[in-house]
């Protein structure tokens, strides 16, 4: 099954209110509206995308580490997954399915990151829920996912629905902007332009790891 069968499947059970998550018939318009009103601002038309380079950053894994993109680029191509949390369904899926293709991309010499506006603390949750064998970076405040051209501000409505769903972002993040990354997939090569970048402001929909294979192999 592909991963976005994968997430269809989950979606539907989801809206349709099946355990475990049992979710309230009234969320979902919520939701949906936030996701239309998204894609109507044009904010994925604005991030970074092929050809671009791509900004520099160093950020911290699970353990307090510092990773540096520079460091990375310098052994080989970057693949990069912006996610927006532990407790979102849909970027668990996604990681699952990246570490499925982990193999494939380092036998083609790139290197794996994800980047996620959590602390540490829940980074070390979505390695251990997803058995993850590459690391989770903390963007704290979203600052690079900004300078990827990726942060926006949760609408009042829904940031009020998440609070009432127990999905407190200014916990989870440490920081108060309730603001979250557009997902996004790039890859970055060596001289660090982006080869292969794909950002959907609706988060249901993710494309698959094979995606970007060729980009990688360029």
């Amino acid at each position: 099954m592909t991963l976005q069968a994968k997430l269809d499947a989950f979606k539907a059970d989801f809206k349709a209110g099946k355990p475990p998550y049992n979710a309230p018939a009234h969320i979902h318009p919520i939701m949906e509206r936030a996701t239309k009103e998204l894609i109507a601002s044009g904010a994925a038309d604005r991030a970074l995308k092929v050809g671009d380079k791509a900004p520099a950053f160093t950020l911290p894994d699970p353990e307090g580490k510092a990773v540096s993109s520079s460091e990375l680029l310098a052994k080989g191509p970057l693949v990069l997954s912006f996610y927006r949390g532990v407790w979102c369904p849909y970027c668990n899926f996604e990681l699952q399915a990246l570490q499925q293709a982990l193999p494939q991309f380092q036998e083609l010499g790139a290197n794996l990151v994800a980047i996620s506006p959590q602390t540490p603390v829940n980074s070390r949750k979505s390695v251990r829920t997803n058995s993850l064998d590459f690391p989770i970076l903390s963007d704290s405040a979203n600052e690079v996912a900004a300078a990827f051209g990726l942060r926006f501000t949760l609408p009042d409505y829904l940031a009020e629905l998440y609070r009432a769903l127990g999905n407190n972002l200014p916990i989870v993040n440490g920081d108060d902007s309730w603001t979250l990354p557009m997902p996004a997939r790039y890859v970055i090569g060596r001289d660090g332009i982006i080869r292969y970048a794909e950002v959907n402001p609706d988060y249901t929909q993710r494309p698959e790891p094979s995606d970007l294979l060729p980009a990688i192999k360029g």
